[in-house]
């Protein structure tokens, strides 16, 4: 009786997909549109769409579609499967411009998403890209989504990944200057990122004996202390540590790691700094990349890609990378239930 009642709660319970505008006079607005006419509508779950009305409008104007989808005010009007607008009211639009509204907006809707998710703990969050720029006219000091829904969470357990169908890689560093790399490059750092990555490709991933390969900081990973000592002194004790050098390895060297294409020998990769990975990542996954952060307790994942300001508007961008973003959510809100109901 007691594993029929858990079946039963897991079949009945409504998924919600949440997604936000993000800034509204870049792309964002577009491609989720564009996505959400796309993808398959499952029809247990509810697809959300925080953006203001004028702009949900324009931008279907502009893209010459609208959505099958019922408009609300508030997130408890959302009771049952289907595709919702959670209208913000109008905003004025600066098309191809950061501005102190745009950034202001897009904070709201964000913030709109994550209030449903802590009624609706069976929702994942797919965000469209912010302006830095936009959030700092606006006086929020937050330099992107991680940081911001980190301290939402009040976690320190998080982990800038990059996930696609044939490879996920992780930042140690995230959006961090490199001159001030090597005082953030610590062994407490580097374990606990390992850690938690660690933990992420078991529940998120189902993958039962992850491995990872880390990078060196230096050119050639220091080539035995001649080019730096941050491998010797700091990043292979870490790995060292671990009782299976075999599934946390390196440090290695990353253009002969990436040129020789070593990478698809592992679960996921762990570089030092920002470029390091996303160059690699970015050259093989451009339209079809995902930014996922790990270790937080909920879902949320976006497109690779900024608000391309340069074309916002005009009915030109792609929305691959967002659809991909919304897969991938899908997959590890399913593991994380999976999980919980022990099914």
């Amino acid at each position: 009786m007691f594993i029929y009642s858990k079946i039963i709660i897991f079949i009945t319970m409504m998924k919600s997909f949440l997604f936000t505008c993000g800034d509204i006079n870049g792309i964002g607005p577009e491609i989720v549109i564009k996505t959400l006419s796309k993808i398959d509508i499952q029809d247990n779950c509810s697809y959300v769409f925080a953006i203001p009305d004028n702009v949900y409008e324009n931008t279907c104007s502009v893209l010459n579609t609208t959505l099958q989808a019922e408009k609300v005010n508030n997130a408890g009007e959302i009771k049952h499967p289907g595709v919702y607008i959670l209208c913000m009211g109008d905003v004025k639009q600066e098309i191809g411009l950061p501005t102190a509204l745009s950034g202001r907006t897009a904070f709201n809707a964000l913030k709109l998403c994550f209030e449903f998710m802590n009624v609706n703990k069976e929702s994942a969050l797919i965000t469209a890209p912010i302006s830095k720029t936009a959030f700092k006219m606006a006086g929020l000091d937050f330099p992107g989504h991680t940081e911001l829904l980190a301290e939402w969470c009040n976690t320190k357990d998080f982990v800038m990944t990059f996930l696609s169908d044939n490879m996920k890689a992780a930042l140690l560093t995230i959006h961090s200057p490199v001159s001030k790399l090597k005082e953030l490059i610590t062994a407490g750092k580097l374990k606990h990122t390992l850690n938690v990555l660690i933990a992420s490709l078991h529940k998120d991933f189902k993958i039962k004996n992850p491995s990872i390969a880390v990078l060196g900081l230096n050119p050639h990973a220091g080539e035995n202390g001649n080019i730096g000592d941050e491998e010797i002194e700091i990043i292979a004790p870490v790995i060292k540590g671990y009782l299976d050098p075999e599934k946390i390895a390196g440090p290695f060297s990353p253009d002969a790691f990436f040129g020789s294409s070593a990478y698809k020998k592992y679960d996921l990769i762990l570089g030092m700094y920002h470029d390091q990975v996303l160059i690699p990542f970015k050259l093989l996954n451009f339209n079809t990349g995902v930014n996922f952060t790990a270790g937080l307790p909920i879902v949320r994942t976006s497109p690779d890609h900024g608000t391309a300001y340069d074309i916002a508007g005009k009915g030109l961008a792609e929305c691959s990378s967002t659809i991909e973003a919304y897969k991938f959510a899908d997959i590890i809100l399913s593991n994380r239930l999976n999980n919980v109901y022990n099914l």
